[in-house]
């Protein structure tokens, strides 16, 4: 049985104001109308029980009489009272159905509303508070927390209503009949002053689950960066390290409630032991009360207890919502430091576009004691382009960030046209502004609506010009679906390159007034180049242009160059006059003409279809699987489940002892009741098991508590282990996108944990009850028992619908949450674009409008879940007008005694209870059994390229010489579209493979297939071994990558290049050594905590060059056998890059090495320089050899020669 709560404990709970205002606050006058018409109906139905008594105590006292008296019709009236009973139980049919139905519609409107609010909330947020938060949390926020508030104010918060008014209409019943005993038994209530610190330790529990929430997200979001380092298993650690503390949070509540529990049972128990002594004297000695009027007020105030007792999950369920809703409301409520959707501001009505800092000082939110920008002063004149030149992290891009309001500087001011960029509406000035980022993000959607994302009401003709100008429309016209292609999660079906030119068409198409280019042309290669530099150059015309650049030529080009350094503007003007200054810009350019490719680069993995998302059908599992992993705690489950059972017994054998009371009653006999009473050996089976019982609650909360938490963190860590188990392109899949991998890891694990744990104990708890009953039934009277037992099948039918009906619903909510989860994740994962582009709007739209199928199914449930509800809670009432019209019968013609009717029907009605709080488990197994088949379906999916697996080749003398023969390859998500075709070259140990090319060529595919993140068709070895029989993690092992776009992970800069030691614990000397070869060890000194310095989301914190240097350590401290430079140095300035090129090039000595690179100086050094051309090799050979050739390879060089200095994938 559950615990019983004082009433104080509950007046705090729903007075609480952090609960009702806050939780209901979304609720409007519809809303309020259904809670008020559904907590109506919940309150007249709370009052069937008590009502029923006054119809019971009439019956005993009518039991009575015909017994001692034998002269009244029995059958006669026990029609009336059966009357009685069928019409009670015809109006709770109808008011559960109405409770649970305008309850749970309410609740579903009032999600509807908190879901788009936070959302909303979220996308206003500015760029500084996204520097501080998580996305992953945000994430788990908006799926799991929200989930939680919604079963604190659906269904739970109907029953409760309905619980407490039993509670109150029972000891008012008490008071009314006989307040004399009602005030013995309630002068004891000040006993169960006892509070409990429930909500606070659910915030912590999910506190723990927010961060690890986190962690996965980071994970999934760079899953090609830990398989490449093998930080698989790392990972998990590090995921499960955040899943002990929330497992330690859910034991301690478990103990906390079990006893609270067992102490409130405690001092129930005593309550009845004076009730019963000091009711007999008023029955028996003093003759003040009937024993109908005894029966009313003890059971009045004990079916008032038993359902004060019965809420106590519900206060569970609010604590937990209450917990969720504070974090929830808490960011509802934040008032953004900059708000992107605010309507205040001017909009000029021409816009020149002369921007202008005035001591223009700032620190970044996320690290306040580190000076970004310090007294910038600068003018950029309207029409005119501005170019910017410095080191890495010199201020560049923060000044780009501040022009498009991202950030407010610290001291300061910025002006547009004369007018403070604060005043002006953000809006509207994000509008007048066109960007192009380095690394460019697109959207999970077509190349058409990426573009028009630049310009809601572009046309179709408006984008294919864009397309045009930024030299795009040739690429996308070779296609297969073209301008309706799909470009993937974060445009991972395109090649850097494609990447580029999109986001280019998406700046020219909204025609800016103001034009930020950011390393604009950074992933072209040089035909594309010439043709977007000379597109750009015209876009640039009558706009005011800002570009950053460490290409000379691009630099040359502009009207005004300005020199950065430590946050200053050190030096203006246009390339001849800064040279003949000989300052930062003379030694710039000294380094690029001593080097004259200037830094570019580009992300070339091969052009991939895209996916197309089939549901997969999910084979139902058995339940004993999932108790399978719960196996290792058996000793908690076997003694949690004994506890349960004890406890379970208590209610049959409450039945015995009142019709013991009953058959007293009848004798006659005047002494006292009490000593009638000790002679029954079955009281004092009774009592000694109400002493067990009083000391079963603590172990059995403790145990499944234990249990639970366990399973759910074992569950947790091992589909989140089957996820970064899964082969690649898994993960190229839209449907396993990282904001639905995240958004599935936390809500199956805690929905399979709802039907396990404490589910379990009161499923143990509910058979023993119903067992002991059907024992004590079938004794007293078989025929009572088998009539009674008619209902049970109609109890069972009603559960058996309920269960098939909620499993498709929770499936259609999966589906929908997990499309909101993607939309979400996509938008804050890459909210500074969003932003950049003012699409927060269009993603809210995009969000609330897949929030519609969750809201329908959830009105459709209510339906289904209040009529079997509203059944399940009046077949009782029903089975009672028959048992008891029966049991007059076989009294009137069989002699049975009165008290044996009692105890029959009393022993199964009560466990009747017990089996409708089995049959509200059914919403929780239902959610559990979709959960579990889901979960299991990965765990049992064997990827074709398992990174667990031991098998496959290992060899001691691995040398590393790669060879490819004729190899074929087609991405799996793109079966039509073959990416190698025939490629063939051989690198021996120790040399170094140049691999050079246009866009989409097949240069990055090449690299990928040597990591084994995809299989070829054929034809790819190392050391003379087949790569698809090599064992993966042997193999991963061999291998340092240093890609274009550096991933780094939320953690310290030491642990960030410690990540490429996964297999040892690598020492802080090795740490030190490796920064200092990759030029880092300086930068990283001057940080206030040096190595300890947190790097932020995805280097957030850090510099494209400081990012860029930390991955070349990470891959220096690898010290592998096989290297891949994949732009390895494409994100520095020229300065560092010499620096660190020579770093790599001593790295690369005895290393076998591919590199993919524009710069001259990197290939034109290599071993073999291998030039690639729609999948295969074209020319091979050295830099003289090509040359002399005077084939692709000369071409691209003379392209080099005219001042476009660099090469591309």
């Amino acid at each position: 049985m559950c615990a019983k709560f004082p009433p104080f404990l509950l007046t705090h709970y729903i007075t609480n104001r952090t609960w009702t205002s806050s939780s209901f606050r979304f609720s409007s006058s519809m809303e309020i109308l259904m809670m008020v018409l559904g907590g109506f109906c919940a309150i007249v139905h709370g009052a069937a029980q008590p009502a029923v008594l006054l119809v019971f105590g009439a019956m005993a006292d009518t039991f009575i009489e015909y017994d001692i008296e034998m002269l009244l019709d029995i059958e006669q009236e026990m029609t009336k009272f059966a009357g009685y009973y069928a019409g009670i139980g015809c109006a709770v049919l109808m008011l559960g159905y109405l409770q649970i139905c305008f309850w749970v519609m309410a609740a579903a409107r009032q999600i509807q509303k908190i879901r788009k609010a936070y959302f909303r909330k979220v996308m206003r947020m500015d760029i500084g508070w996204f520097d501080c938060t998580s996305v992953g949390e945000l994430n788990t926020r908006i799926s799991d927390d929200v989930n939680k508030i919604n079963e604190a104010i659906a269904d739970q918060a109907a029953i409760f209503i309905q619980r407490l008014t039993t509670f109150v209409c029972g000891f008012l019943l008490g008071f009314v009949s006989g307040w004399k005993l009602t005030l013995v038994i309630i002068a004891v209530s000040p006993l169960l002053g006892v509070g409990a610190a429930v909500a606070k330790l659910t915030g912590r529990e999910l506190k723990a689950y927010a961060k690890a929430g986190a962690v996965a997200d980071e994970v999934l979001s760079s899953i090609r960066t830990v398989a490449a380092f093998g930080g698989e298993k790392k990972e998990v650690e590090r995921y499960d390290k955040n899943l002990v503390f929330a497992q330690h949070w859910g034991i301690r509540k478990g103990i906390i409630m079990g006893l609270f529990t067992g102490y409130m049972w405690l001092i129930i128990f005593l309550c009845y032991a004076l009730a019963f002594w000091y009711g007999s004297k008023l029955v028996l000695e003093e003759e003040e009360y009937s024993p109908g009027t005894l029966l009313q007020v003890f059971f009045g105030v004990l079916v008032g207890a038993l359902n004060l007792g019965q809420a106590s999950p519900c206060l569970e369920a609010f604590a937990t919502g209450r917990g969720a809703a504070a974090n929830i409301f808490e960011t509802i409520d934040k008032k953004p430091a900059i708000d992107c959707m605010s309507e205040d501001g001017y909009k000029l009505d021409k816009l020149r576009g002369e921007i202008e800092f005035h001591n223009v000082t700032f620190y970044y939110p996320s690290r306040p004691d580190v000076k970004i920008l310090d007294n910038l002063n600068i003018v950029i004149k309207s029409g005119e382009t501005t170019a910017f030149v410095g080191a890495s992290g010199a201020g560049k891009s923060t000044v780009i960030q501040l022009i498009q309001r991202f950030y407010d500087p610290t001291d300061g001011m910025i002006t547009v046209d004369g007018h403070d960029i604060r005043s002006l509406n953000i809006q509207w000035l994000r509008s007048q502004i066109g960007i192009v980022e380095q690394e460019p993000v697109l959207f999970a959607t077509t190349i058409a609506e990426n573009i028009r994302y630049g310009w809601d009401e572009a046309t179709m003709e408006d984008i294919i010009k864009a397309a045009k100008q930024a030299n795009a429309y040739n690429f996308i016209m070779d296609l297969p679906q073209q301008f309706d292609t799909h470009v993937g999660e974060g445009g991972s079906q395109m090649s850097g390159g494609q990447k580029q030119r999109i986001a280019i068409a998406r700046a020219l198409v909204r025609n800016p007034k103001i034009l930020l280019l950011d390393m604009a042309t950074s992933a072209l290669d040089n035909e594309s180049e010439a043709t977007v530099q000379e597109a750009l150059h015209k876009a640039r015309l009558g706009r005011t242009a800002i570009s950053i650049a460490h290409r000379q030529s691009a630099i040359k080009a502009a009207d005004v160059i300005i020199g950065f350094e430590h946050g200053r503007a050190v030096e203006r003007g246009t390339h001849e006059e800064l040279l003949k200054r000989k300052g930062v810009y003379f030694m710039l350019v000294t380094f690029a003409y001593e080097d004259p490719c200037s830094s570019l680069h580009a992300y070339g993995c091969s052009v991939q279809k895209e996916s197309i998302a089939v549901e997969e059908d999910v084979k139902p599992v058995p339940f004993t699987r999932i108790l399978k992993y719960n196996v290792s705690e058996w000793p908690y489950m076997v003694l949690g489940s004994l506890a349960a059972a004890v406890n379970g017994a208590v209610s049959p054998l409450y039945a015995l002892l009142f019709s013991q009371i009953l058959g007293v009653f009848s004798t006659g006999n005047s002494s006292p009741i009490w000593v009638s009473f000790l002679s029954d050996p079955l009281l004092c089976v009774y009592l000694f098991l109400y002493n067990i019982c009083i000391y079963s609650y603590a172990p059995q909360g403790y145990t499944f508590a234990k249990s639970g938490e366990l399973l759910t963190r074992r569950l947790r860590k091992i589909g989140f282990q089957a996820m970064l188990g899964q082969d690649i392109s898994w993960f190229d899949d839209r449907k396993n996108s990282p904001g639905a991998l995240t958004t599935r890891l936390a809500t199956d694990a805690s929905q399979v944990q709802g039907a396990t744990g404490s589910q379990i104990g009161m499923i143990v708890n509910s058979f023993t009850n119903i067992g002991v009953a059907m024992i004590i039934a079938f004794y007293f009277s078989w025929k009572l028992s088998l009539v009674i037992l008619c209902f049970l099948p109609f109890l069972t039918l009603s559960g058996a619908v309920q269960a098939k009906m909620l499993t498709g619903f929770a499936s259609q909510d999966k589906k929908a949450l997990e499309a909101t989860g993607r939309i979400s994740s996509e938008a804050l994962s890459n909210i500074r674009t969003v932003a950049g582009i003012g699409k927060e709007k269009m993603f809210i739209d995009n969000f609330e409008k897949h929030l519609d199928m969750p809201y329908r199914a959830a009105v459709k449930k209510a339906h289904v879940y209040g009529l079997c509800f509203g059944f399940a809670q009046s077949i009782v009432f029903i089975a009672n007008a028959v048992s008891y019209r029966y049991g007059g019968f076989l009294v009137d013609t069989e002699g049975l005694h009165y008290s044996f009717v009692f105890r029959v029907i009393s022993a199964i009605v009560t466990s009747g209870t017990a089996l409708g709080r089995a049959s509200s488990y059914t919403p929780n197994y239902a959610k559990a059994k979709t959960s579990a088949a889901r979960f299991f379906q990965l765990v049992d999916r064997l990827p074709k390229i398992s990174v667990y697996s031991e098998k496959g080749e290992k060899w001691d003398d691995f040398k590393g010489s790669i060879e490819f023969l004729n190899c074929k390859f087609t991405y799996p998500s793109r079966p039509d579209i073959q990416v190698l075709n025939g490629l063939s070259v051989t690198v021996k140990p120790g040399q170094t493979l140049a691999f050079v090319g246009s866009s989409g060529c097949g240069k990055s595919t090449s690299v990928q297939l040597l990591e084994r993140f995809y299989d070829p068709e054929k034809g790819s070895l190392i050391d003379g071994h087949d790569t698809k029989k090599i064992n993966v993690q042997f193999l991963r092992s061999k291998i340092g990558i240093v890609s274009q776009e550096p991933v780094l992970f939320d953690c310290s800069i030491a642990d960030n290049i410690k990540y490429g030691s996964n297999t040892k614990e690598a020492t802080m000397e090795k740490v030190i050594e490796a920064a200092q070869k990759a030029q880092l060890h300086d930068f990283v000194m001057s940080l206030p905590d040096k190595y300890e310095s947190n790097v932020g989301a995805q280097g957030s914190q850090l510099s494209r060059g400081q990012k860029q240097r930390i991955a070349i350590a990470r891959a220096i401290i690898r010290d592998p056998k096989i290297l891949l430079l994949d732009e390895a140095t494409s994100a520095l300035d020229t300065e560092s890059e010499k620096t660190v090129q020579a770093a790599l090039d001593k790295a690369r000595e005895g290393r076998t090495c591919i590199v993919i690179a524009h710069r001259l100086s990197t290939i034109q050094n290599a071993d073999i320089i291998a030039v690639m051309s729609q999948g295969l090799v074209i020319e091979r050979g050295t830099h003289d050899e090509l040359m002399a050739m005077e084939g692709a390879y000369y071409k691209l060089t003379l392209l080099w020669c005219s001042g476009n200095c660099h090469f591309s994938r």
